[in-house]
């Protein structure tokens, strides 16, 4: 256990940094703004403390570049999630204000108390590979809303406008075989016209992107790569987002933080698993995407592994390897069953299909990725 720890809640603005010892009493506080200084001005304060540990909340989020610098000089750092702190504001006795210090300190008890700190490093190709990863998703979801709005404006100027999932070319041809006659069509097609030139601009960028992210991805190193269905896109959001993958202890561990785990939901001698809405959704979503892959090539482990489950009796959309429940249950049918019941009268609307969301917000078909 550090002698000393120091806890930093940090800001856009400023940090506020507050040191406790073992007993938890507090040592001292400074408040610096964030400059090109911040870290030296930090590290000469607690010059007083040789044996110190700083604690920064949020050391992957808004305290990434203080934490980062604080490494780079020698120093231990532990990163603190913003649950932890605020746990340890909740259940602190007495009235507790919300302000810096308290937020700073009760960063730093729960470094000193809690075992669910993790240790920063240094950022090595992980970083990297979230950079280019992150571009690629943020310029997918740009193009999306740009083909949308394309479609919207030749909708207006074309009955049906492009049946498809509309591309520059396609634009192109219709918005030549369009010949205005008002001033409102004649806007729209110049709207639309400028639309076209943001979707090409957009898909260069993207196919730039592209090209950096393979070329990191491969100089990494990486065997992710190996795996049928996990092309440069997905390797790169999975560990861009799993960072040092040493830090789950199991592979359970892990399959929790991704969302690929089944989560129970049991009541009773009822055992049921469903499908996990929690972890990192990022993840989940690139896995997704290479099940998916494999599922549609028939020659792939993925494929083989579906249609064994779906032989026996699995329902393909649970997430349970149970067979599929009796259609009557085994003490007889329900009071009332002859009769439509009252969720029967008014059907919910049905749900969005995932594989569509998933695909126009990656903007890449499985076999591309």
């Amino acid at each position: 256990m550090a002698a000393v720890m120091i806890g930093v809640d940090p800001h856009k603005g400023s940090h506020t940094a507050v040191a406790i010892d073992g007993t938890e009493e507090p040592l001292g506080e400074l408040r610096v703004r964030a400059s090109a200084w911040q870290a030296e001005r930090l590290v000469a304060w607690a010059a007083s403390w040789p044996e110190r540990t700083w604690a920064v909340e949020g050391a992957g989020g808004l305290g990434h570049l203080l934490a980062q610098q604080l490494v780079a000089a020698g120093e231990r750092v532990l990163d603190v999630q913003p649950k932890l702190g605020a746990r340890v504001r909740l259940l602190a006795t007495g009235a507790s204000n919300k302000n810096d210090p308290n937020d700073a300190r009760s960063v730093a008890i729960a470094a000193l108390r809690s075992p669910a700190r993790r240790e920063v490093k240094a950022d090595d190709h992980a970083a990297v590979l979230k950079v280019w990863s992150t571009r690629h998703r943020d310029l997918g979801r740009a193009r999306n809303q740009v083909a949308c709005r394309l479609h919207a404006v030749l909708c207006e100027l074309v009955p049906g406008g492009i049946s498809k999932e509309i591309t520059a070319a396609q634009g192109t041809r219709v918005l030549e075989s369009v010949h205005p006659s008002q001033a409102v069509q004649i806007a729209r097609c110049e709207l639309a016209a400028e639309f076209l030139a943001d979707l090409r601009h957009l898909d260069a960028q993207l196919r730039d992107t592209r090209k950096k992210l393979t070329v990191a991805v491969r100089a990494s190193g990486t065997t992710v790569t190996d795996v049928f269905g996990v092309g440069p896109v997905i390797a790169g959001t999975v560990i861009g987002d799993t960072g040092n993958v040493a830090r789950f202890g199991s592979r359970d561990r892990f399959a929790a933080y991704n969302g690929t785990a089944p989560v129970e939901v049991s009541s009773g001698n009822r055992k049921i698993y469903r499908l996990s809405l929690r972890g990192n959704r990022r993840i989940n979503h690139a896995i997704h995407m290479a099940a998916v892959t494999q599922i549609r090539h028939h020659h792939s482990d993925g494929r083989a592994y579906y249609d064994r489950k779906i032989a026996e009796g699995t329902p393909k959309t649970g997430s349970s390897d149970k067979p599929l429940p009796s259609p009557v249950p085994p003490y007889g049918p329900p009071p009332h069953a002859g009769e439509p019941s009252r969720r029967s009268r008014h059907p919910r609307r049905p749900a969005k299909i995932l594989d569509n969301s998933i695909k126009e917000d990656s903007f890449c078909t499985p076999t591309e990725v």
